[in-house]
């Protein structure tokens, strides 16, 4: 079995990620294939990664992000694409306003852009939503194995309001599900709010970096619900 996956796949601080606890429980063995600051186009655009996920028996591919992928607006980082490159020349002319030079990250750009009131920035969202659907379907086509989709919801603010505008949406999900043998929805805290960070592995400077990924408990909440579903398909 493979999982692929971002932060919380790849099991920052944690000793023992879900991957880690889905080998010991089914008695399979499991390749973590989780990368640090993923999203779209390290997911489904690396051609290495794509070799090995298709000779798995079973993947397990955590949902990516909505933000961190190249599409008509602007550029990311292939590997980390939580990092804006520049704009095109579309966003330029939609907000010729805005100085892009002091732009390094992709929330940052969209936070810069829900400023201004008005409804250009449903443009970009409109965008980065089909091309998330084209890309992510499209990588589902292309393995002939059964894939669970992980749908992790982390819940990074004190009092759970998250930009939900910039999370993928239910229709999304609908969209890119008949290519999935099926879909697991998971929603759990950072450490930071879930009073877990005494049981983070981390040094003494990362302990904000700790504070928001989550921990053990919420990978164990997910090996559980993984494990029901991997049952279901044998």
């Amino acid at each position: 079995m493979a999982c692929a996956g971002g932060d919380e796949t790849f099991g920052r601080f944690v000793q023992r990620p879900f991957a880690t606890l889905l080998e010991e429980r089914t008695d399979r063995r499991v390749l973590n294939l989780g990368c640090l600051f993923s999203g779209v186009d390290a997911l489904c655009l690396d051609s290495g990664l794509f070799d090995l996920l298709k000779t798995a028996d079973l993947c397990v591919l955590q949902v990516p992000g909505l933000l961190g992928q190249t599409n008509h607006f602007y550029r990311v980082h292939p590997r980390r694409n939580d990092r804006f490159l520049e704009p095109t020349g579309d966003l330029i002319r939609l907000y010729p306003e805005v100085d892009f030079t002091e732009v390094h990250f992709v929330r940052h750009l969209m936070t810069s852009l829900q400023r201004f009131p008005d409804a250009r920035v449903e443009v970009v969202l409109d965008e980065l939503r089909r091309n998330w659907v084209r890309q992510v379907g499209d990588l589902l086509r292309r393995l002939d194995v059964p894939v669970i989709l992980l749908r992790l919801q982390v819940l990074r603010d004190p009092d759970g309001a998250d930009l939900l505008d910039l999370n993928v949406t239910d229709a999304m999900i609908e969209d890119v599900r008949p290519f999935c043998a099926q879909c697991v929805d998971v929603t759990t805290r950072v450490c930071g709010q879930s009073d877990e960070i005494e049981d983070m592995l981390f040094g003494t400077l990362q302990q904000p970096m700790a504070e928001h990924m989550i921990g053990p408990a919420a990978h164990r909440a997910i090996a559980d619900e993984l494990v029901a579903s991997v049952r279901n398909l044998n």
